[in-house]
């Protein structure tokens, strides 16, 4: 339930509501916002009775929610999440992001290569993997906290911030550490000990859609983290498993324009691991921008043919920089622009 407060209600009204709540056992959250202050109630398994409330002075009405994911609906929260990292990046505002690095973190110099790529076309996020959950357990696993340092010392040196996947609740810990934005893998979107946790850390979060996840799964697990206290999470298209092998997985570019409209939160869309094939990733980056995402994760790398993973999906530096201007341009047709240092 949200409870909407008058425009001229003052903080003393607003704090009897929340004791109100809390006398009930459960937990209220004021969301101050252009022109009036709302307050979520959140916790409770039932229905709450709103004629609780609807006497209380300030109080304008009482609204249920109706969608099962209370905190990430748009019936929550109208106004779209802005989630602001250390570097002046604004992710889920008026402006797109543009995320990219490698798959993995290789070595120093590869790193810091593709790092240098990325700053100059314009990205303002680095991605890598310190720690790879394979399907193989034979593939490349990643450097580990070593990888973590590396991606911290790149942060230092190009002013990016850095965005890596953390793969179990104590791994979150150690990467919260390190990083500007906590990874939820695909694998792990319905691992709950990790999302409370991510939840606790207070670190801003990307959420990967499961690869046969539904879009409302996709968003209780969201919802997870945002139960937990941090609403600083921002969901990713990563392309679900489809029949046809003609392509690693399948973009839903549908999805991200119907997340857009149920949830308040950030979307990203991630071309490299929808397609899988370098030839496929910059139009499926272009198509996720009109879509209405909020941002693209791109693999690129130095030499993709030497790549110790996904080196099929990484785009060489000179393609990672043209797609930077074509994304540019979409943005700005559709009224946008590219959020830059």
């Amino acid at each position: 339930m949200l409870i909407v407060m008058e425009h001229d209600a003052t903080e003393p009204q607003i704090e009897r509501v929340c004791s109100a709540i809390r006398s009930l056992g459960l937990d209220a959250r004021p969301m101050p916002g252009a022109e009036r202050t709302a307050i979520g109630i959140v916790g409770n398994e039932r229905p709450v009775d709103p004629a609780r409330f609807a006497g209380l002075p300030g109080v304008r009405q009482t609204l249920s929610v109706s969608a099962p994911y209370k905190q990430v609906s748009r019936e929550w929260r109208r106004e779209d999440t802005v989630i602001e990292l250390a570097n002046g990046t604004r992710i889920g505002g008026r402006q797109v992001v543009v995320m990219g690095g490698p798959c993995a973190v290789e070595s120093e110099q590869q790193l810091f290569a593709a790092a240098e790529v990325v700053a100059g076309a314009g990205a303002t996020v680095l991605r890598g993997g310190a720690f790879k959950p394979r399907t193989s357990p034979y593939a490349f696993q990643g450097l580990g906290v070593e990888g973590l340092e590396l991606l911290a010392k790149a942060r230092d040196r190009f002013g990016l911030a850095v965005v890596t996947e953390a793969m179990d609740p104590e791994g979150a810990r150690v990467v919260a550490d390190f990083a500007d934005i906590v990874q939820i893998g695909a694998r792990n979107m319905q691992n709950y000990a990790l999302l409370r946790e991510v939840g606790r850390l207070g670190r801003p979060v990307m959420l990967k859609r499961g690869m046969s996840a539904t879009v409302k799964e996709w968003l209780l697990a969201a919802e997870y983290i945002l139960a937990e206290g941090n609403p600083h999470v921002m969901l990713c298209e990563r392309g679900i498993r489809g029949f046809d092998d003609a392509t690693r997985n399948v973009l839903d570019v549908g999805s991200i324009a119907l997340v857009k409209r149920l949830s308040h939160l950030p979307v990203i869309g991630d071309p490299s691991h929808a397609t899988g094939v370098r030839d496929l990733v910059v139009p499926a980056a272009r198509a996720s921008i009109a879509a209405g995402a909020d941002g693209v994760i791109v693999e690129t790398h130095p030499n993709p043919a030497e790549a110790l993973s996904d080196g099929q999906q990484a785009l060489p530096p000179e393609r990672f920089t043209s797609m930077v201007g074509e994304l540019r341009a979409i943005a700005e047709v559709l009224g946008r622009g590219l959020v830059g240092l």
